[in-house]
């Protein structure tokens, strides 16, 4: 395997009509493959990026959105494949710019396979993504990185057990140290070259979902003509996502729901729906439900824990850092005293830079002063330019300074999910994500 760089001196370039626009992936060749890199969070996702194309990767904004891209190429057995890293999200079921941009791109992209990263410290939670992007890919391929950390915590994972539930390519890595990494290509090249026979995991919703999903999917396929998974759009269809169904129709060309047979059966399906009590507003929970008990159901069959007080501890503290009547509280309580910390500890630093520098600007003055420089100099180096910036840094510095590390070390011991997991349900009221709570206490801090 060795790296290749994307620049403007490569062979070709090639839009993907396929997916409205929403990338311009840069290919050498007709024959290059498209790879979508995705996971959540902190998974290590960007290292197995770099490790597969080096640093010479091409870098951008997807068009019409703040969020970065990138891509890169690698070249392995004399292919040429080209990696996207698309942003990292909890789930396909999008509240939130990056979530939306990741499920637009593994829904319409138009990619060879996708590679979910997985974190092998915490599977469970990060199986919700993959059996999602199982839903929309039949070419998915689960890469449990950080197998080295799992190993120190005594986690072991048996890889064999996971492919055997999950039905899809499943690989082991420690991107940091490059192990696995060819084992992985093994399986892309397996997977793009249709050498993988596909048997992915189906989820089963229950009788009334199923029922549903019959009635509505046969005239779902019949207008997509095997362009996207008739199984995943029907579901959209019944859970009524305005978000999926717009990103849908700019990818079609045409609203699905104009189409007769299609508007027939989503009333038929939606009837067996309500004649057993769900409703557009808890259709997507049980959904959910169901996929969360699925990813619990796989996890205790795949990893164990030779310290067996660890996953217990783990499910100890999420009942209480999540929990309705101890959740928020606690949250409150170690945010508020984080901004306390930061505000008060920041005082006594801060005062000592203003004082150093507020000593060298007098000697800046003086020096002034001896070589009889205009007063203009004096009033333009020294009060203006040194001493605006000797206040912004003696004001600024120090609050950075420990605020930032506090939120890294909270972010390291994975509070700051369960904090978006709080408040998500609330901000889906303001059609926003809980993520955006975190932003919300940077800007604040920051500010004071």
């Amino acid at each position: 395997m060795y790296i290749v760089g994307l620049s403007s001196e490569s062979t070709g370039t090639e839009v993907l009509n396929e997916c409205s626009g929403v990338l311009d992936i840069h290919k050498e060749t007709q024959e290059d493959k498209v790879i979508a890199l995705a996971g959540n969070p902190n998974v290590g996702k960007s290292t197995v990026f770099n490790s597969l194309t080096g640093m010479k990767q091409h870098t951008g904004n997807w068009p019409g959105k703040t969020v970065a891209n990138a891509q890169g190429s690698c070249r392995y057995k004399n292919k040429n494949y080209i990696f996207v890293d698309i942003p990292g999200t909890y789930s396909l079921m999008a509240n939130s710019e990056e979530e939306e941009i990741a499920r637009d791109f593994i829904c319409f992209g138009g990619q060879d396979a996708v590679v979910v990263v997985a974190d092998a410290t915490c599977l469970e939670r990060n199986l919700n993504l993959v059996l999602q992007t199982m839903e929309i890919s039949g070419q998915v391929i689960l890469c449990v990185n950080l197998m080295d950390e799992a190993e120190k915590k005594k986690i072991r994972i048996k890889l064999n057990v996971l492919q055997e539930q999950l039905g899809i390519p499943v690989v082991g890595t420690s991107a940091r140290s490059g192990k696995g990494l060819s084992r992985l290509m093994d399986a892309v090249a397996a997977v793009t070259s249709r050498k993988h026979r596909s048997g992915a995991l189906q989820i089963d919703y229950g009788k009334a979902v199923e029922k549903a999903v019959a009635i509505l999917q046969p005239a779902v396929e019949r207008e997509l003509k095997s362009r996207l998974n008739s199984r995943w759009v029907s579901l959209k269809l019944l859970d009524g996502d305005a978000s999926i169904l717009n990103s849908m129709k700019k990818y079609l060309g045409y609203d699905i729901f104009s189409e007769n047979g299609v508007s027939e059966s989503l009333s038929e399906a939606k009837e067996v729906l309500n004649a057993e009590g769900i409703t557009s507003e808890n259709f997507r929970d049980r959904i959910v439900t169901k996929i969360v008990c699925t990813c619990e159901k796989i996890s205790r069959k795949a990893v164990v824990y030779e310290k067996a007080e660890y996953e217990e501890r783990d499910r100890k503290i999420d009942h209480i850092l999540t929990s309705k009547a101890t959740g928020i509280p606690i949250m409150i309580l170690l945010l508020c005293s984080i901004f306390w910390l930061t505000i008060t500890g920041a005082n006594y630093p801060s005062e000592l830079i203003a004082e150093g520098l507020s000593w060298v600007g007098g000697r800046l003055a003086g020096l002034c002063a001896a070589a009889c420089a205009p007063a203009w100099v004096k009033g333009l180096l020294v009060d203006g330019c040194y001493r605006t910036l000797a206040w912004v840094v003696s004001v600024m510095l120090p609050p950075m300074a420990i605020f930032f590390p506090l939120f890294t070390l909270l972010e390291d011991c994975g509070y700051l999910p369960r904090v978006a997991f709080n408040m998500d349900n609330f901000f889906r009221k303001a059609c926003a994500h809980g993520k955006q709570a975190l932003t919300m206490c940077m800007v604040c801090t920051i500010m004071q």
